[in-house]
């Protein structure tokens, strides 16, 4: 994952871009979380990281999570609250995706 592409969703230094990838999905987050977005969710994650710019030492590569990595502690971390699945939709998964 590059920090261009954190942008591009419209995760940026100046907080979340208007009609953006990002704002949709925070809407969608804070509606599915009764009207707040959780910390450590998709949404505070990725913008946490488009604000810093921050992706690259982040774990999560075009070619999947690296071991030891941040990315591989929040999967681990979900797919443990989970019953051992990575949820469709969860941080990791969207994450990931961008």
């Amino acid at each position: 994952m590059s920090d261009q592409n954190v942008r591009n969703a419209g995760f940026t230094s100046s907080g979340i871009s208007g009609g953006s990838v990002a704002s949709s999905l925070m809407s969608k987050e804070a509606r599915a979380s009764g009207g707040g977005v959780p910390s450590g969710g998709p949404t505070s994650t990725l913008q946490g990281m488009g604000a810093k710019g921050t992706t690259h030492s982040s774990g999560y590569t075009s070619s999947g999570i690296s071991g030891g990595s941040r990315a591989s502690s929040t999967m681990s971390k979900e797919a443990t609250a989970h019953g051992g699945g990575v949820p469709r939709g969860g941080t990791t998964a969207t994450v990931q995706s961008i």
